[in-house]
């Protein structure tokens, strides 16, 4: 087993133990502004077995454990290796892979190839936020302020001024603007 998967695996189990102690804590919706996820399903059921959530890639983790790993290597800077992750999650519909998916690539610098994945995250979720204020982030990165700010509009519309995903995408649009008016 490679090293990147050994370390996707402890990262992983990791983060499982870490998330559990602290989610009875916080309330479902507190979780990051990411969407509710998906039921839970018991992968130990006979009957689960086929379903995508439980099949494990060729690392041996499934789906859920995938993301999980991957979204922790992606939040420590492991851009690529968190795209090594993603790519091998078999639910490829599920906006928060999508979204994770744009996230990796678009810190890695390809800001044109990140976009398509935050679209296909809004078209399976038009009200997740977190695709909205990265896509924002996105179109600052190409000198598009307009863009951004109908992202920052559609945010506010969807949960107001007060979420996170609305004060972390004004703040880009803040920092932008200064800096514009700054250089020239």
């Amino acid at each position: 087993m490679s090293d990147i998967l050994k370390a996707a695996k402890l990262v992983s189990l990791a983060c499982i133990s870490v998330v559990c102690a602290f989610a009875m804590t916080l309330s479902p919706s507190a979780a990051l502004d990411d969407p509710p996820a998906k039921p839970k399903i018991d992968c130990t059921k006979k009957a689960n077995k086929d379903k995508p959530q439980c099949k494990a890639g060729h690392s041996g983790l499934n789906d859920i454990e995938l993301y999980n790993a991957a979204y922790w290597l992606a939040r420590q800077g492991s851009y690529a290796n968190a795209l090594d992750l993603l790519r091998q999650i078999q639910d490829k519909d599920e906006p928060r892979v999508q979204n994770a998916t744009g996230f990796a690539t678009r810190k890695l610098g390809d800001v044109d190839a990140a976009l398509p994945y935050y679209a296909r995250a809004l078209a399976l979720d038009p009200n997740y936020t977190k695709a909205r204020e990265y896509l924002g982030e996105a179109h600052l990165a190409k000198g598009d302020l307009t863009q951004a700010q109908v992202q920052l509009k559609e945010i506010e519309t969807r949960c107001g001024q007060s979420c996170s995903g609305y004060a972390e995408l004004a703040s880009e649009i803040e920092r932008f603007v200064e800096r514009t008016n700054r250089d020239g």
